[in-house]
């Protein structure tokens, strides 16, 4: 059996690459102690001038042009289909590759638009990735799994592989999208690093040393590369989150409800107590409400029962915009009141995270906006209550999935053991969902309490909070999802802001430190300012229940503070490693 599922395995690793145009293979994949990082000036030798200006646009000004007829969708496609070849042999991102599906795609739109001289949909000739829980017709979805390769889901002969398509995708075709290949996922899903049995470990882009992410990993390696404007990944404990922070990206994490997940894979399918979320990762934030503008006008309420009829609310934008100055009567513009979450009290931010909170709090502060410090019910409870419903089945689908090849998990998975255990009774899982219910009433009422601290005759708008202890986790080494799994049981929505990057000689380790507890000390021992050097560090906002808009707005001004002060930051980070080197040299 090993030796099959290793051959299986294989085979299908060999089928992927092979799509791959010989025009687009690299000669030699550099190691990373010759290349850690593989953004900007590196994967830019392998393109053209124009193939650079195209992937290097954001998605929402791809589609002014595409839209007007300015670019081609062909060309468009083309360029990001060869970036993404890149980026795949560069740090291991892609499971399904079908470029060519998405060229004739392309043509059909050039097609029509010469023709009719008008678009398709808002979304017109723009390349979309999505992470493999999407079925695309004749395209096969693995999840990872070895044992679901050449099935639909693990299951063989029902010939559904062919033909189906998850509501997103049929919405996203629509639209305009062209979709051109499918990104790397943890098998089971449910891993902070991306890794399986098929493709292997996927790299993060900026610094080799560290994880991508998980387990949206595929789609944060690839949009960091820039080989996609725009994808989709899915949020259960942070797999949306994590991968944008890890890669420098924006994401976001809407509130169940608001995206439609009809027709996904997925795993423990049918586990209602906190439900995984589907949403897009991009460069800008403008992008990311282009698409989900653009999903929301296809109505999904009418083909996805859980999805809430809540059409695009404008008037939560306007009202962000009104207070910080983005429209209206200057005279009036008023302020915003965040609270600031430095530590929840299991496990300490490293230097670099610290630093990122401060960044962000000065940046507010300098505009006028209200900071306070948020203490809130325990985050404890929060982890020990959240985690129980990820293994209510005692492990039995992951372990069913795993079984149909005989593979072995990852070690990322170790939660689930070696074989399945007994199932929780259906009276503890009612008894978890009432403890979820109340902790969101604690947690509700707290927020509301912050009416008396603000300052603005309101509670506060947005909690600014790390997305993980460490800008990103080391291979082995991702402790601790307590900062991102605290938003998955309260339901709230939370967007994922770059902030800075790693450097060594400002972000040095405390040697005062002194760790809380046994998870708190194995973080605090991960960091290594030489490790991490140069890698994103980034946070979260977290709004409320449903807030998307408002929270996009948000994120898109504390983003636009933040780029102003890290110009400043840049310039203090070009003085120590010129300093650095010269010390060198002296020496």
């Amino acid at each position: 059996m090993a030796t099959d599922w290793k051959q299986r395995a294989q085979e299908k690793r060999d089928s992927v690459s092979a799509l791959i145009p010989k025009e687009h293979l690299l000669e030699k994949i550099p190691s990373v102690e010759e290349q850690r990082d593989v953004t900007g000036n590196y994967i830019q030798q392998f393109l053209t001038d124009r193939e650079i200006e195209i992937t290097e646009t954001t998605a929402d000004d791809i589609v002014k042009r595409t839209v007007r007829g300015l670019w081609s969708a062909v060309e468009v496609t083309k360029a990001f289909c060869h970036r993404a070849a890149i980026a795949h042999q560069l740090v291991n991102c892609l499971h399904e590759i079908f470029f060519d599906a998405a060229i004739q795609d392309a043509k059909k739109l050039d097609d029509y638009f010469a023709e009719h001289k008008k678009p398709i949909g808002p979304l017109h000739g723009l390349p979309v990735s999505l992470k493999d829980q999407f079925h695309v017709k004749g395209v096969e979805t693995t999840m990872g799994y070895v044992g679901w390769i050449g099935t639909f889901q693990g299951k063989t002969g029902t010939g559904k592989e062919k033909i189906f398509e998850s509501e997103m995708v049929r919405e996203l075709r629509n639209l305009g999208a062209i979709l051109f290949c499918k990104t790397s996922v943890p098998h089971t899903l449910m891993a902070g690093e991306t890794a399986n049995n098929i493709i292997g470990y996927t790299t993060n882009p900026k610094n080799r040393y560290l994880a991508c992410g998980g387990s949206s990993g595929g789609e944060g390696a690839l949009i960091g590369l820039k080989g996609s404007p725009v994808g989709f990944g899915t949020d259960i404990g942070g797999s949306i989150r994590i991968p944008a922070a890890f890669c420098g990206l924006y994401g976001i994490r809407p509130s169940t409800g608001r995206m439609p997940y009809e027709g996904m894979a997925n795993s423990m399918d049918g586990q209602n107590s906190i439900l995984s979320v589907v949403g897009p990762l991009a460069t800008s934030v403008s992008s990311l409400r282009l698409v989900m503008k653009g999903l929301l006008s296809q109505e999904p309420w009418l083909h996805d029962p859980l999805v809430h009829e809540i059409p695009w609310r404008y008037e939560q934008e306007r009202k962000i915009l009104e207070l910080t100055g983005g429209i209206g009567d200057a005279s009036k513009v008023g302020k915003l009141a965040f609270g600031l979450l430095k530590h929840d009290g299991v496990v300490a931010p490293s230097p670099p995270v610290l630093r990122a909170l401060e960044i962000v709090k000065k940046s507010l502060v300098d505009l006028g906006h209200e900071i306070i410090e948020w203490k809130p019910p325990s985050h404890q409870r929060i982890v020990d209550v959240g985690g129980k419903t990820w293994v209510f089945d005692g492990g039995e689908d992951v372990h069913g999935a795993l079984g149909l090849s005989g593979e072995p998990p990852i070690p990322q998975i170790a939660v689930y053991g070696d074989k399945p255990v007994e199932q929780v009774k259906a009276s503890d899982i009612a008894a978890v969902n009432v403890t979820i219910r109340e902790l969101r009433k604690e947690y509700m009422e707290y927020w509301n309490s912050t009416e008396e601290l603000t300052g603005t005759g309101r509670p506060i708008d947005a909690v600014i909070s790390p997305v993980a202890p460490f800008p990103a986790a080391r291979p082995g080494k991702y402790h601790y999802y307590g900062y991102t799994t605290f938003v998955n049981l309260l339901d709230y929505t939370a967007v994922v802001v770059p902030v800075t990057t790693v450097n060594k000689h400002v972000d040095k380790i405390d040697s005062s430190f002194v760790p809380g507890n046994g998870i708190d000390r194995a973080c605090y021992e991960s960091y290594d300012p030489e490790i991490y050097d140069g890698a994103h560090v980034s946070l979260q906002l977290v709004g409320r229940r449903l807030e998307e808009e408002k929270m996009l707005a948000i994120s898109e001004h504390v983003g636009s503070a933040i780029e102003g002060r890290e110009q400043y930051s840049t310039a203090i980070s070009k003085f120590f490693s010129e300093l650095s080197s010269l010390t060198q040299r002296m020496r």
